[in-house]
């Protein structure tokens, strides 16, 4: 099973973005954006997390969830307390650096990390610090 990312961010612009940047780095793993609400506004939109969980997950995909701000990692929690039990061990909410993390993250995945390495990978802020 191979392990997708899901970007939330409170921008459309800021969310695209980062998927494009992650992409570029690991072109083979599923990159989705969530981000904005919907009406278009900036903001979340627990639908449009949903939905790209929904997505990846019936696509035979585990997934991991970066977020933006922290109204964002709020939409996510919310999120995942409606996954059933079985649904809930494919998922993970890493609450880590957004362009960092889902850098780290993505090339983890592209070699074939588990869910968890990938989750953690999102975590590992030191491995992009300089000195």
């Amino acid at each position: 099973m191979t392990v997708a990312l899901v970007i939330v961010s409170h921008s459309v612009k800021l969310a695209d973005g980062v998927v494009e940047l992650a992409e570029q780095m690991a072109r083979d793993v599923p990159l989705r954006a969530a981000a904005g609400t919907d009406d278009g506004r900036i903001g979340t939109s627990f639908d449009k997390v949903n939905d790209a969980v929904t997505e990846l997950r019936l696509a035979g995909h585990d997934v991991v969830i970066l977020t933006d701000l922290g109204s964002a990692t709020m939409t996510v929690e919310s999120v995942l307390d409606f996954l059933d039990a079985d649904e809930q061990e494919h998922v993970r909410f890493a609450d880590g650096p957004l362009v960092e993390g889902a850098v780290a993250a993505a090339v983890t995945a592209q070699v074939g990390g588990t869910l968890e390495a990938v989750a953690q990978a999102a975590l590992a802020r030191e491995l992009f610090a300089s000195g």
